[in-house]
């Protein structure tokens, strides 16, 4: 009897313990016990999967084209540089003319009513260079004199070289005629050939935007002289000389415009004779000098600018020293001719 109820007093207690227990939880596999949201899985159509993967692709052709562009354009800068032709060249006159009468009618009119352009000039870089300097702000006539005084001085044409430049005194320089200035500026010219940052070889190879810096860099050559030196001495195809007066007149001409063309005018005006500027620019002198227009220029060097007579005439009383007289033979046709020696 006592068996019995000491077995439903068991029973009960049991019965109890369950009610009164909790529900059972589930144990958490994070050991961390930080409570994680679960995540989300969204199942994607197979329409939407095949716009994914065509993305994907798509975008993978696009980055694998991009870098066959750019290892292309690394090949084309790894390349030989162009080979510049000088307008000396056999052929290169004829294609010159060839493209700017197909290019421009106006001019090409020109061209057959002028006779065929020369470019001979057989003066190394650094005489030429030279040369500019000693006839900056003087006539054609007075400028000849200090000239053949420079090279008598330096005992002829073929013995000019930096070394002799610099072997002459600044009393050498003041007997000839040359000032205290224009004396700085060849002893810069010498002392940057000696240096190694300029060369007869390496301004004939250099290509016209590098040389143009290059020339920049030498005191009392600015962008007028440099245009010069460029179609003149080293015949260069493409230059367009924007602040020469002889060439922004020939333009207004022929073009019939009302007033002179700016620099800025000038590139927008003869882009279409690229790239043959130079012989266009040739032509423009022609063309005023057929015409009987005075050519003589006053040109003043500021900060390597350089401006036709007409823009500093109210300043010619402050500025009468900086002033370059470029008197040409026979007209502004021969400008280049009557300080680049051709």
């Amino acid at each position: 009897m006592m068996g019995e109820q000491t077995l439903v007093q068991t029973k009960t207690e049991i019965s109890d313990a369950i009610v009164v227990s909790d529900p059972p939880v589930d144990i958490p596999s994070n050991p961390s016990k930080i409570p994680i949201r679960p995540q989300k899985i969204r199942k994607l159509s197979s329409t939407t999967d095949q716009k994914t993967l065509q993305t994907a692709d798509s975008s993978q052709c696009v980055v694998a084209i991009t870098k066959n562009r750019r290892r292309g354009s690394l090949k084309s800068t790894n390349a030989l540089p162009q080979i510049i032709k000088p307008l000396s060249a056999n052929g290169e006159i004829e294609n010159a003319l060839h493209h700017l009468r197909s290019a421009d009618p106006l001019l090409g009119s020109l061209i057959d009513t002028l006779p065929f352009p020369v470019f001979e000039s057989d003066q190394l870089p650094f005489l030429a260079l030279c040369k500019s300097i000693l006839f900056q702000q003087l006539a054609y006539k007075a400028g000849s004199s200090i000239y053949n005084r420079f090279i008598s001085l330096c005992g002829g044409e073929d013995v000019v070289c930096p070394d002799v430049v610099l072997s002459l005194s600044a009393q050498q320089f003041k007997e000839i005629g040359v000032s205290g200035r224009k004396a700085s500026y060849l002893y810069d010219l010498a002392n940057k050939y000696r240096a190694g940052i300029l060369s007869d070889e390496s301004v004939v190879k250099m290509d016209d935007r590098s040389l143009f810096t290059m020339l920049s860099m030498v005191k009392g050559i600015g962008s007028w002289s440099v245009h010069m030196f460029m179609i003149h001495s080293l015949h260069r195809p493409d230059v367009l000389p924007v602040s020469d007066l002889g060439v922004r007149k020939g333009v207004r001409m022929l073009y019939g415009l009302d007033e002179l063309p700016r620099p800025s005018q000038m590139e927008q005006l003869c882009e279409k004779w690229r790239p043959y500027r130079s012989i266009g620019a040739w032509y423009m002198w022609r063309l005023i000098e057929g015409n009987g227009i005075s050519t003589t220029a006053a040109i003043v060097m500021e900060g390597g600018h350089v401006q036709p007579l007409q823009q500093i005439e109210p300043q010619r009383e402050v500025q009468q020293h900086q002033l370059q007289l470029l008197e040409p033979i026979n007209g502004v046709g021969k400008l280049g001719a009557c300080v680049w020696g051709q």
